[in-house]
């Protein structure tokens, strides 16, 4: 910062032209990897016609970076350095472990920026690969707790910027539309027969797509409703039942993607009409069984988000109500070979998805839904 003595007045000048066309330049370059993108599918998951219930999977697999968070990433991105936090030559640093940190690592390496992931050193090696093809270094820790910490410790060792996904997610997407994912999903239903939906289906690792669809429900004046679905071992349910922001399980889920071990500071409960807490092995169940449906192999967390779908659509059927529902598909099995589609990691993991999937093809080939246990 330059001051100096104009007259009577005294003036200060950043002087930063320099970092002024810089940051154009970046800008465009996210911008313009977004217009390269396009639109993500909509596909529809085949019910009985009979029934008069739709169910859609916003298929979010298709991005650059194989997931519903290239989306948060970009703008993440686009917030940190309209805000100027971010100019050339910031190393970017994110807590992350999962796929924030791909797309992440993506953007930064399209701008020349140097990206550190910090994660639990307990992470597959398979996803830290995935960071580091992407051109990104990752910083592992003893004890996940620390990570959040652990990064902001490293953003200030480095001049950096900690872009904190938890705490920025529900602020940095533009929910009032500007080709976010709840404006593309109505524009896609337009021409459907329900093109408002009843309910859209979502899970909650930060908690900004639940915040940007419920705020844009709302703008809009849909009468949508937002259903969360929550994983075993996450903090959201708990808190948001008992609203109790401060909720905190100290247990990491399972689920990759979804679930948090405290309520984020990006989780509107406000937004959220209904919670349903779906057990793991439902959720696997349910990955597994709509990869068989559909032939799109799918990930742990979209298994999560159709076991809250299809309990909805069961609903819907029972009480005879026409509508439609849309969930996501957010990111693609491929990643979890080892995990989900492995039947040595679910006896290790002590998960039996036997039931759940009993539940899913009675209620397939009868419309009823008996939940496992009940």
């Amino acid at each position: 910062m330059e001051a100096r003595a104009d007259g009577c007045c005294r003036v200060a000048d950043a002087g930063a032209a320099a970092d002024r066309t810089w940051v154009h330049e970046a800008i465009r370059r996210v911008e313009a990897d977004s217009n390269r993108s396009a639109d993500t599918h909509l596909h529809v998951f085949p019910l009985p016609a009979a029934w008069d219930v739709d169910l859609y999977l916003k298929d979010e697999s298709v991005h650059p970076t194989g997931s519903l968070k290239h989306r948060l990433a970009r703008s993440l991105f686009l917030y940190a350095l309209c805000n100027g936090w971010v100019t050339e030559g910031t190393p970017v640093i994110e807590a992350s472990s999962g796929s924030t940190a791909v797309s992440e690592a993506y953007f930064a390496r399209l701008l020349g920026l140097p990206f550190v992931a910090v994660m639990p050193s307990s992470t597959a090696r398979s996803k830290i690969d995935l960071i580091e093809f992407q051109g990104g270094r990752c910083h592992l820790v003893d004890d996940p707790a620390t990570m959040y910490d652990e990064a902001r410790r490293l953003a200030a060792e480095t001049g950096g910027h900690y872009m904190d996904q938890f705490t920025y997610a529900e602020r940095a997407t533009d929910w009032r539309g500007n080709n976010n994912i709840a404006e593309s999903i109505f524009q896609q239903l337009a021409l459907e027969r329900h093109p408002v939906p009843r309910w859209v289906v979502v899970g909650a690792g930060t908690g900004g797509t639940s915040a940007t669809i419920g705020r844009y429900v709302r703008f809009r004046r849909h009468d949508t409703r937002v259903c969360v679905v929550d994983p075993e071992n996450s903090a959201f349910f708990d808190g948001w039942a008992n609203a109790d922001p401060d909720h905190v399980t100290g247990r990491g889920s399972r689920i990759e993607g979804i679930g948090r071990p405290r309520v984020e500071p990006s989780f509107l409960p406000t937004v959220v009409d209904a919670m349903v807490s779906v057990p793991d092995a439902a959720s696997v169940a349910a990955a597994r069984w709509c990869s068989q449906v559909t032939g799109r192999l799918v990930g742990g967390s979209t298994g999560t988000a159709m076991w809250g779908a299809l309990r909805l659509v069961a609903g819907m059927h029972e009480a005879g109500e026409a509508g439609s529902v849309v969930t996501l598909l957010c990111d693609g099995g491929e990643r979890y070979a080892s995990t989900y589609y492995d039947d040595a990691w679910l006896a290790a993991q002590g998960l039996d998805i036997t039931p759940y999937l009993k539940t899913l093809e009675q209620f397939y080939d009868t419309g009823e839904w008996a939940e496992p246990g009940c």
